[in-house]
């Protein structure tokens, strides 16, 4: 049986020079791979108690949502500005390369809801400790963070450090 990290493509100098891509695509396109995924995510996280999973557009809705189904959780998505068609609630967040809004329905949390925030890949942390003031700001709490992937030379858990973060695979480097 293949370990996990064996589905997961490494693309040397993509998308520049020095850097290696880390691509999900192989894991979901590999029926096994995908499986393993979602069971290794939900078992880092067995232990929370929440009521609701949100998953920032587009990774997220796929690691999420079978989560969502599988605990008999709702799923709440966070989208980029302009995409949700009701009152939305937006924060603005750090790039690499800029700044970008993502936004959430006004009415997706309730006050007091505990909240499971799912993504495939922590890198900066940026789009997520948006997602923790959003989620925040509606009067929710954050139960936990869960990761497929973590690109630890980034450092991106120190954004998040006051909240509990699970990752299945975690690399060293950028």
């Amino acid at each position: 049986m293949k370990k996990i990290e064996d589905y997961v493509r490494s693309i040397k100098d993509f998308p520049k020079e020095g850097i290696i891509f880390r691509d999900v695509t192989t894991v979901l396109q590999d029926a096994e791979g995908l499986h393993m995924a979602i069971d290794m995510m939900q078992d880092t996280i067995k232990d929370i108690e929440f009521d609701t999973v949100i998953g920032p557009e587009s990774r997220g809705f796929i690691f999420g949502v079978p989560i969502a189904y599988n605990l008999n959780k709702a799923f709440v998505p966070v989208r980029k500005k302009g995409k949700l068609p009701c009152e939305t609630v937006s924060m603005d967040y750090e790039l690499e390369y800029g700044t970008a809004t993502i936004e959430i329905h006004k009415d997706a949390i309730k006050p007091g809801q505990k909240v499971l925030i799912v993504d495939d890949l922590i890198a900066t942390g940026g789009t997520i400790e948006a997602i923790t003031k959003l989620v925040e700001g509606l009067g929710g709490e954050v139960a936990g963070i869960c990761f497929f992937m973590e690109l630890k030379g980034l450092n991106g858990r120190e954004k998040l450090k006051k909240y509990r973060v699970e990752s299945v695979i975690q690399y060293e480097g950028a």
